[in-house]
C-alpha cells in the first residue's frame, strides 16, 4: 500500500491537484464525496468517485468478477498479482484525481496516467507467473450477449505476454497508463504552487493510517 500511495503521490503532485470531478463510467458518481463503509479502496474514502457498495466486489479473495469482467479466465490470480490489479481498479473507479487524465474521446476512460517505473516493475514481478489470454484487457476479449468477457486467445504466462513492467503498464489497459521515472515528481516540485503543497499534505494524511494498518492493499 505504501508504494502505491507514493506512486499516487507522484502522479497527483504532477498536476495542480484541482478537483476535476469524476469519470463518467458505469460505477462512478457525478462528483467525489466521502464513503465511510468501503471494504476496499479505502485510500479514497475521504473523497471517492465510487460508492462503497462497489468495493464489495473487490473484497473477496480471490476476486472472481468486477462488473461484467471476469478476472479468472486463465485461473485465479495469485494474491500478489490480485493486489496490484485491485490497486489499478481502485484508482480508475474511485480516485477523485483520475479525471485529470480523462481521455479526449471518451469521458469514461483515462489516458496516459503516469505510473512510477518501480511500480510497473513490481506489478510485473507480482504477475509474471500468472496466466493471461488478453494483452489489452479493454479490447482483446470475446464479449457475449450479456456483456461478459471470454478468452479468444490461449492462456500464456504474463512473462510471455509482456516483455517487462514498462510493456505491461503501457499495454495491459490500452492507453490508460504510461511508465514514468520517479525523478519526474521531484522536477515538478520545484515549481509547486501553494495549491500543490496543500494537496501533498492531504496525501500524507491519507498515507499515515494506511501505514499503521501494516501496508494493506485496500
Amino acid at each position: 500500500m505504501l508504494r502505491f500511495a507514493i506512486t499516487l503521490f507522484a502522479v497527483i503532485t504532477s498536476s495542480t491537484c484541482q478537483k476535476y470531478g469524476c469519470l463518467e463510467g458505469d460505477t462512478q458518481k457525478p462528483k467525489p464525496s466521502p464513503e465511510s463503509d468501503m471494504q476496499e479502496c479505502t485510500l479514497y474514502s475521504k473523497s471517492s468517485c465510487c460508492y462503497a457498495d462497489f468495493t464489495e466486489q473487490l473484497a473477496p479473495s480471490p476476486v472472481i468478477k468486477v462488473s461484467n469482467s471476469y478476472w479468472n479466465r486463465c485461473g485465479q490470480l495469485s494474491k500478489s498479482c490480485e493486489d496490484f490489479t485491485k490497486k489499478i481498479e481502485c484508482f480508475y473507479r474511485c480516485s477523485p484525481h483520475a479525471a485529470r487524465w480523462i481521455h479526449p474521446n471518451d469521458t469514461a476512460a483515462i489516458q496516459a496516467v503516469p505510473l512510477c517505473q518501480s511500480f510497473c516493475d513490481d506489478w510485473y514481478e507480482a504477475c509474471k507467473d500468472d496466466s493471461i489470454c488478453a494483452r489489452n484487457w479493454l479490447t482483446d476479449w470475446e464479449w457475449d450477449e450479456s456483456g461478459e468477457n471470454h478468452c479468444k486467445n490461449k492462456c500464456i504466462p504474463y512473462s510471455e505476454m509482456y516483455a517487462n513492467g514498462t510493456d505491461m503498464c503501457q499495454n495491459m489497459w490500452g492507453e490508460s497508463f504510461k511508465s514514468s521515472e520517479e525523478s519526474s515528481s521531484s522536477s515538478s516540485s520545484s515549481s509547486s504552487s501553494s495549491e500543490e503543497h496543500a494537496c501533498q499534505n492531504k496525501l500524507l494524511k491519507f498515507q499515515k493510517p494506511e501505514e499503521e494498518e501494516g501496508e494493506q492493499t485496500r
